[in-house]
């Protein structure tokens, strides 16, 4: 997996500080932003999130380039929908000798590694020979969920924080996890105070939404208290 932040609104914090001013200011944007320092712009992040006032954080973006992610993990991804997404087509691209991601699980068995990867073989060849009678976009049809892709995404960072949340979570699946901490890193590196409490509601609330399926973090962290 590799993921990049390819390009982003600039100066994020700044954008978010002078919109959220803008409400309550008859100044224009321009003349808001000017009196903006470093330290008022944190300030007034860091407080807008703790009111939970987040429609400002809307007016700001990033843009991932996210590669060698499988189709099981796109298929999650787009379930956010609050985000703009462009794959890699399976109907115009063949996926002649395609690379494949293995799980975790997979990898650490013998037995299920040997027969993971003689089904991926059968299926390389199987696609092969499909391809020689019927288009690809029909071919395409026996292409396991392990086939790797590549997919660029755009997200707000309000959609960005609720993306966080759900997908930092132990629960969530180990792969989309991965790129959630992946995308985390990266957006905290250029905009700390909008992320500085990012992740699963068990740390950034206090609360875990789980239920039965609760991993035991919570009951844990509060035993640290």
């Amino acid at each position: 997996m590799r993921v990049d932040l390819i390009q982003h609104t600039p100066d994020p914090e700044k954008v978010v500080a002078a919109a959220a001013r803008l409400c309550y200011s008859s100044d224009s944007v321009s003349d808001l932003c000017e009196r903006l320092d470093d330290k008022t712009v944190a300030s007034f992040v860091r407080k807008l999130r703790e009111m939970g006032h987040l429609s400002p954080f809307e007016h700001v973006s990033f843009q991932f380039a996210i590669d060698g992610v499988s189709r099981a993990l796109s298929h999650q991804l787009v379930r956010h929908r609050i985000a703009s997404y462009s794959q890699r087509s399976q109907r115009y691209v063949e996926e002649k000798g395609f690379e494949f991601v293995v799980p975790p699980s997979v990898q650490r068995n013998l037995e299920a590694l040997e027969q993971f990867e003689t089904v991926m073989a059968r299926l390389q060849k199987d696609y092969r020979e499909l391809l020689n009678c019927v288009p690809a976009e029909d071919a395409r049809y026996v292409l396991p969920n392990a086939c790797t892709t590549s997919v660029m995404a755009t997200f707000n960072a309000r959609s960005l924080l609720n993306f966080f949340e759900h997908r930092t979570c132990i629960r969530a699946q180990w792969e989309i996890r991965s790129l959630a901490e992946k995308m985390l890193k990266l957006v905290r590196g250029v905009a700390p105070n909008l992320f500085s409490e990012a992740g699963p509601t068990c740390i950034t609330q206090g609360v875990c939404h789980q239920g039965t399926y609760s991993c035991g973090r919570l009951k844990t962290l509060e035993g640290k208290k």
